[in-house]
Order: C-alpha cells, then sequence, then structure tokens
C-alpha cells in the first residue's frame, strides 16, 4: 500500500515521527565527530552550542592561532612611522625652446628658468633608538630639502638625515621628540629559514598602518638578479605585499621582531617583494651614526660569469674583439680609468678565477670578497689571460673616490 494512502491526519503524524527520528540521528552524528579520540561520545541530550564552547574543534584552533600577527604587530606597530619628503627642483626649457628663431617668432623671448617644480615623496621606517633614530631606505630621503616624520599616535616632527649610503640603500634620520619613544625589536636575520612567516608594517600607497602576510620565499637573493646591479646587497624574498610606500618599513617574524627592511618591488611580478636582511642593516646604521657615511672597496671593474660554453661561443663569433681562455671565472668586460684594476694591469678579457686563493665563478661571490675586504686592503687575484695564468695584486680603493 502507498504511503499516499493513509488519511492526512495520519499522513502528518508519520512525517512529523519521520522528521524527529532524522534530528535525532543527524544530530548524533554532528556530535560524535566533536570530541577528541580521547573521550567517550557525548549523548544526544547534550546541547551541541554549550559542548562546542568547552571543546573548540581543530578548525576553531586553527583560526584562534593566526593571533601571532596581532601580537607581532602589537609589539612594534607603534615604533612604525610615516616618513613624507619634499624637495624643489628647478627647471629650465631647453635651448632649441630659448634660441631658436622659429620658436622666438610665434613665442617671443621665452623665459629660460621656468618656476620650480615641487616634488613629494612617502615612504616608511621604524625607529631603533629612543633617542628618535630612525632607521629607513636611503632613497626615501634622497636629496630632500624637508623630511617629516610621523608616529602612529599622529605627532609630527621634523626628521635630520644623519646618514645614508646609496650602495646599500640604507638611511638613519634623527627626530627630538624628547627621548623615551617606542622602539622596534630587532632580530637576527641570520636565523631566517625559507618558509618562516614575514609579516610586512607600512604606509603602502598612503594607506598608514597597513599589515600584510606571508612567507619568506628565498634567502640571499642578489641584487643583479632582483634587476638593481649597482647594489651590493643579498636579498630576503618574500610574498607578502609590498608597495610603494612600504620602502623602509620593517619585515617582521611571528615573534614581533624586525628580520628586515622591505625596501624593493619588481614592476614585471606579483606577489614578490624584497628586504635589507636586518644584520647587514644592523652594521650600516652604526657606521652611519658614528661617520655619516659609509666606505665601499672597489676595484673597478664590471664582469660577467663565464663559463666554458659561453667563452666558445665568444670565440666563435667572428666579429669579437676579444678570445677568452674556455673556463669558469669572471670575465672582466670593462676597466674603469685609474682604478686599482687599471693600476695593476687588469686587462678587458681577463677571467678571474680566485681571489685570495678562493675559486670564484659568480660575480656576487667577487663583491662579497671585494666588500668584506675593507677599503685599502690587498688582494690577490688569480687571473687567466689566454693560455696563461697570472697572480695580480692591487689595493682597494674607496667607491667615492670614482663616484
Amino acid at each position: 500500500m502507498k504511503f499516499t494512502n493513509f488519511p492526512k491526519s495520519i499522513r502528518q503524524l508519520s512525517t512529523h515521527l519521520l522528521a524527529i527520528i532524522m534530528g535525532v540521528l543527524l544530530g548524533g552524528n554532528t556530535l560524535l565527530v566533536l570530541p577528541s579520540q580521547a573521550e567517550p561520545a557525548p549523548t544526544a541530550f547534550v546541547d551541541s552550542s554549550e559542548f562546542i564552547a568547552q571543546k573548540p574543534s581543530n578548525a576553531n584552533a586553527a583560526i584562534g592561532s593566526s593571533s601571532f600577527v596581532t601580537a607581532a604587530v602589537n609589539r612594534v606597530g607603534m615604533a612604525v612611522v610615516r616618513i613624507d619628503t619634499e624637495r624643489t627642483v628647478s627647471r629650465r626649457l631647453p635651448e632649441p625652446f630659448t634660441e631658436d628663431p622659429f620658436f622666438r617668432r610665434f613665442f617671443g623671448d621665452l623665459p629660460r628658468n621656468l618656476p620650480p617644480e615641487e616634488l613629494r615623496g612617502l615612504g616608511s621606517g621604524f625607529i631603533i633608538d629612543k633617542s628618535g633614530l630612525v632607521l629607513t631606505n636611503a632613497h626615501v630621503v634622497d636629496k630632500a630639502d624637508k623630511v617629516t616624520v610621523r608616529l602612529k599616535d599622529g605627532r609630527k616632527f621634523e626628521g635630520k638625515v644623519q646618514g645614508a649610503d646609496e650602495v646599500t640603500d640604507l638611511a638613519v634620520v634623527k627626530i627630538n621628540a624628547g627621548g623615551d619613544l617606542p622602539v622596534a625589536s630587532l632580530g637576527s636575520s641570520s636565523n631566517v629559514q625559507v618558509g618562516d612567516w614575514a609579516i610586512a608594517v607600512g604606509n603602502p600607497l598612503g594607506f598608514d598602518n597597513t599589515v600584510t602576510l606571508g612567507i619568506v620565499s628565498t634567502l640571499k637573493r642578489p641584487s643583479s638578479q632582483v634587476g638593481i646591479s649597482s647594489k651590493r646587497l643579498e636579498f630576503i624574498q618574500t610574498d607578502a605585499a609590498i608597495n610603494p610606500g612600504n620602502s623602509g618599513g620593517p619585515l617582521l617574524n611571528d615573534r614581533g621582531e624586525v628580520i628586515g627592511i622591505n625596501t624593493a618591488i619588481r614592476a614585471d611580478a606579483m606577489g614578490i617583494g624584497f628586504a635589507i636582511p636586518i644584520d647587514k642593516a644592523k652594521q650600516i646604521s652604526s657606521e652611519l651614526q658614528r661617520n655619516g657615511r659609509v666606505a665601499h672597496p672597489f676595484i673597478g671593474i664590471a664582469m660577467d660569469d663565464l663559463t666554458p660554453e659561453q667563452a666558445r661561443r665568444i670565440n666563435a663569433n667572428p666579429n669579437s674583439p676579444i678570445q677568452v681562455p674556455e673556463v669558469k671565472g669572471i670575465l672582466v668586460r670593462r676597466v674603469v680609468a685609474n682604478s686599482p684594476a687599471a693600476k695593476a694591469g687588469i686587462r678587458i678579457g681577463d677571467v678571474i678565477v680566485a681571489i685570495d686563493g678562493e675559486s670564484i665563478t659568480k660575480g656576487e661571490e667577487l663583491l662579497n670578497i671585494v666588500e668584506n675586504s675593507g677599503v685599502g686592503q690587498n688582494l690577490q687575484l688569480k687571473v687567466r689571460r689566454g693560455t696563461r695564468t697570472q697572480q695580480i695584486s692591487l689595493r682597494t680603493a674607496d667607491m667615492k673616490d670614482f663616484s
């Protein structure tokens, strides 16, 4: 007999009974997955909302664990500052406009000097000393006529650039705020590992006090790969969102310690940012506080990495002005006039294969050795020239003398 043949009252009662039975079954199944395996399943009479409050699920615990970001930001947030810069640039009309008779015929005597242009910049930084020392990027305050530092609590102070170093893109700014300022806790970048949490704090695009979260994507990314070969840096790469205005702001670990200084993004990439390791920043900032500048050793060559395969291609090119040894090393492609390399007799086409007895195959290795040697130090270079191997000694100079 079909269910539809029952009287209406009986069908309604059956429907209600079926709903109650299904509700008990479903309710029981829901409750059975809540407790841990070490405890017995609760009965159907336990209020599920009360039970969930007492025994949070793994999903809720995972969501709760994200509070490490809040704790990290609260630890350092008050020490993060916004840096606004102003710069006045004089302008002149090109001579063709002021001297060409055709233009003078229609426009008369045009003024050569135009009204000055006011340029404004924006960046981030963080306080590293209660006396008012702020660490930021050199390019944030480069050539600025006026620097204004704004604290998170709204106070504004005029900043004075105490020292800047373009080679490492770091600068120290001093503000007079009466002391007892919040200070960022500095960690150690030597302890950072790929996959660690990375928290970026700053003022991207003028949106103050912005926090983004990612991970450390890789370590020791050479500046040449980032596209700024003029810098002597190895970056921390992160996928934490970094935008213009983040420059100079801190990159934090999950404990709220500064592990890097956000400094570079690539226009052709999404989700990739770069930070200067804090250990390097500590070293440079100390020297900037003492001397206002940093001396960088310099030998005076432009170079390319060389492999035997690349050497064979160069030698096979009938238009190549040089023949190079088919070895691994650093190919010298230019020598700066009057530089230590020029005075020591280094030539275009030489291949540097070792420094002070240490074999090298990449330009980053050579730069690191030179950078760590100090100004005025003697270096012993092993050089392949054609079929011969030579030992060449040179003394490093200060890069500022050749800039």
